[in-house]
């Protein structure tokens, strides 16, 4: 009996993903889908995966039907575009969103938190979206993409960082850091350093951007997948 049931589940979220392909595909503008779309929004919330080319296409629709806008699955669409940092979807989102429903308070919580992102904030960023856990918390997987960004752009900015600076970025302190600094470690090369009465010092390993002598060479830059690894183990 489990083996029959093990097979179903994906198969679903594949049905589900491959129909609104088609819906999208054949005809986008057709108000019909609107339903279909929306709750493609909450599949991938629930499922942990991400379509923007489907986000877009609801929030293109929702300007032709302003009426049956959900401000709830707006704000859905732009946590999960924000999750994508760096890639430019917020942005891309925010465009399509009317400026009467950019002011209602939990977008305009979500554009403030992409400002504090995009200008690397993240004491300010961890400190706001602490005081408004009912928007991004309703989206599994946000802490972890955003801190999964912070070490992105650590180890694009610097050759060794301090284990404060480290914690204020990623928002983790205590055991929790101390266990995620095993991980990295292991699995990143990083190399941890005791500094002179100053604490614990990361050493991030060398790319063309923190070592600007290298060799411009992609492949040396630290990928955001590796460090998305390591965040479940510290669940």
């Amino acid at each position: 009996m489990g083996r029959e049931m093990e097979p179903q589940k994906p198969q679903q979220h594949q049905q589900v993903a491959y129909t609104v392909e088609q819906l999208v595909a054949v005809n986008p503008y057709n108000p019909d889908i609107l339903p279909d779309l929306e709750n493609y929004v909450n599949e991938q919330v629930a499922s942990q995966t991400y379509r923007l080319d489907a986000n877009l296409c609801l929030l293109r629709l929702y300007q032709f039907e302003p009426a049956r806008m959900s401000a709830q699955i707006v704000a859905r669409i732009l946590v999960k575009a924000l999750m994508a940092i760096p890639a430019p979807d917020f942005s891309l989102c925010l465009f399509l969103i009317p400026e009467r429903v950019q002011m209602e308070e939990q977008i305009k919580t979500l554009i403030v938190l992409s400002h504090y992102l995009e200008s690397g904030r993240f004491r300010e960023f961890w400190d706001e979206a602490a005081k408004s856990r009912h928007i991004v918390e309703s989206v599994p997987g946000f802490e972890q993409a955003i801190q999964a960004y912070a070490i992105h752009v650590l180890s694009l900015t610097y050759q060794k960082v301090s284990r404060n600076v480290l914690a204020e970025a990623i928002n983790i302190e205590g055991l929790s850091l101390d266990k995620f600094l095993e991980q990295q470690v292991a699995n990143c090369g990083w190399i941890l350093e005791k500094s002179h009465g100053k604490g614990q010092l990361i050493v991030i390993p060398p790319n063309e951007f923190n070592h600007p002598d290298l060799k411009k060479n992609s492949a040396d830059v630290l990928p955001l997948e590796h460090i998305t690894r390591i965040f479940p183990i510290l669940g």
